[in-house]
C-alpha cells in the first residue's frame, strides 16, 4: 500500500516535495520509482532507487532537478523537485517492484493513487 503526498500548486522556478508512505515489512526489498501522468498523455518515468538507496536513475527532462532519496527505517520515499517548469505539471504515482532491476517502464507490482503537481508560468 502506497500513498503520495506534498503535491500542490507552486510557480515556475519553485520546489515542491513529494512523500510516499509504503506499509509492509517488506518496504526495503523493493525498488522505488516515481512516474507522472499529464492529461492526454501516458505515464512516464521519472526517477527509480534501488533497495539500498545505492543505485538512482532519472529521465532526462528532470536530471539535475529532482532528487530521489529514501529512507528504509520509516518506510518512506521522497522526490525532491527543484527549478520547477510548466511542463512538470502531471499527477506524480509512487510505485513499487520487486527485483533488482532498475525499470523504467510501468511494470511495477505496486501503485499509489497519485499527488497533482501543478507548475503555473
Amino acid at each position: 500500500h502506497l500513498v503520495e503526498s506534498g503535491g500542490g500548486l507552486v510557480q515556475a522556478g519553485g520546489s515542491l516535495r513529494l512523500s510516499c508512505a509504503a506499509s509492509g515489512r517488506a518496504f526495503k526489498t523493493f525498488n522505488m520509482a516515481w512516474f507522472r501522468q499529464a492529461p492526454g498523455k501516458e505515464r512516464e518515468f521519472v526517477s527509480v532507487i534501488s533497495w539500498t538507496g545505492a543505485n538512482t536513475d532519472y529521465t532526462d527532462s528532470v536530471k539535475g532537478r529532482f532528487t530521489i532519496s529514501r529512507d528504509n527505517a520509516k518506510n518512506m520515499v521522497y522526490l525532491q523537485m527543484n527549478m520547477l517548469k510548466p511542463e512538470d505539471t502531471a499527477v506524480y504515482y509512487c510505485a513499487a517492484r520487486l527485483g533488482p532491476e532498475m525499470v523504467v517502464t510501468t511494470t511495477y507490482d505496486y501503485w499509489g493513487q497519485g499527488t497533482q503537481v501543478t507548475v503555473s508560468s
